[in-house]
């Protein structure tokens, strides 16, 4: 008599400490190698952008790797003539900066000498008269008469106790060099990794086919069709995420700078990008869309009402980038539900930063078309999808 194989008990306790420890990995190697990663994920996205200008001279007859290298040699270029226009920019503020300084105490001490007048004025309404006669300090009490006086220094000098001297712990603090020394060797190592990425831009571009074979390689029959499926569903969901966000954050910035130079804000040119491009960040884009107009608006307008218009005109148009144009450049591709983003959000938040808020959701979107196109996946596609 023979018995069908079935799992046992310890079966599923055991694959789920597997799982559990593969995920305590897995989150390690994220969090350990975060530069690493950002960096590899930075020029991913990069590639993708670049990947519709790469194909458009190949249809030029250019050979795929002096496509990708006239590209690349392009997009270096673009950055540098940006860079040099962000510097001037910069600079012309860092010269303004004792101005804005002056101008940021003036409105601390001015919000200052409010709250106090309101307080008195509160205390006034609320306290009662007698209690705030009680609250008011006595007179001092006269001088003594000379008679008084050579009473009292006739009266034998009171013992002086010694008081032991207060004895202050001095704290370790690091040494200057040390502090120096850490924070140049992670700003080096950030340059360092920022180097590598128009090296794995331009690899990805001009390897492409050759990279995408030999990845339908590693598998056979029906996993070498789903592997296919999957490498579209990302190349096309990434595709349609970063060049989506790129061109509304184009828009954004344009529409920004023309308002900016309209209302005669200083260096508009800068925080209209800037501006533009802060907008896109889900969740907090709107109040860190404000703060380069406000702040640049300091030494400018003395009053209330320029700053709700620069607000109202930012909120305008981040909730018309948000509600009319992001769905059809971006949402179209990227099926995410929103609690699936808000935890995307939070994980990559705790675990890169700043920078992982804006990594996260097309991360999760590759993971959600790897999880469509893979049969035994596609129950935690549909948990991921809207």
């Amino acid at each position: 008599m023979s018995f069908a194989p079935h799992s046992s008990p310890v079966q599923k306790p055991r694959n789920l400490s597997l799982f559990l420890i593969a995920l305590g990995v897995t989150v390690a190697l994220l969090y350990y190698g975060r530069l690493f990663f950002m960096t590899l994920v930075i020029a991913i996205s990069i590639a993708f952008l670049l990947d519709p200008f790469v194909e458009l001279l190949m249809k030029a007859k250019l050979p795929r790797s002096v496509a990708s290298f006239i590209v690349c040699a392009i997009s270096l270029l673009a950055v540098y003539l940006l860079g040099l226009g962000a510097y001037t920019q910069v600079v012309g503020i860092i010269e303004d900066l004792p101005t804005y300084s002056e101008r940021i105490t003036e409105l601390v001490d001015r919000a200052a000498a409010r709250l106090e007048q309101t307080e008195r004025r509160a205390e006034e309404l609320l306290l009662p008269k007698r209690l705030r006669r009680n609250l008011t300090p006595e007179p001092e009490p006269p001088p003594p008469d000379p008679a008084t006086r050579r009473r009292r220094s006739a009266e034998p000098p009171k013992p002086v106790i010694p008081t032991i001297p207060e004895v202050r712990i001095r704290e370790e603090r690091t040494p200057l060099l040390a502090q120096a020394y850490s924070y140049l060797k992670s700003f080096s190592l950030v340059i360092l990794m920022a180097s590598f990425v128009p090296f794995l831009v331009y690899f990805m571009l001009s390897w492409k086919d050759h990279i995408r074979r030999s990845y339908l390689h590693l598998f056979e029959g029906q996993d070498r069709q789903a592997a296919g499926r999957s490498w579209e569903g990302i190349a096309d969901m990434a595709r349609a995420y970063v060049f989506g966000n790129f061109v509304l954050g184009i828009i954004l910035s344009v529409v920004s700078a023309i308002f900016f130079w309209a209302v005669k804000l200083p260096y508009f040119m800068l925080i209209g990008p800037l501006s533009g491009f802060l907008s896109l960040i889900p969740y907090i884009g709107f109040p860190l869309a404000m703060i380069p107009p406000f702040f640049v608006a300091l030494p400018v307008y003395d009053h209330l009402t320029p700053y709700l218009v620069i607000g109202s005109v930012v909120g305008f148009l981040h909730l018309l980038a948000l509600n009319l144009l992001y769905p059809k450049l971006v949402g179209s591709r990227v099926h995410l539900n929103p609690l699936a983003v808000t935890v995307a959000l939070m994980f990559f938040g705790v675990l890169w930063g700043g920078l992982g808020l804006v990594l996260a959701i097309p991360i999760a979107a590759g993971v959600k078309a790897v999880c469509d196109n893979v049969p035994g996946l596609k129950a935690y596609g549909k948990l991921l999808g809207d």
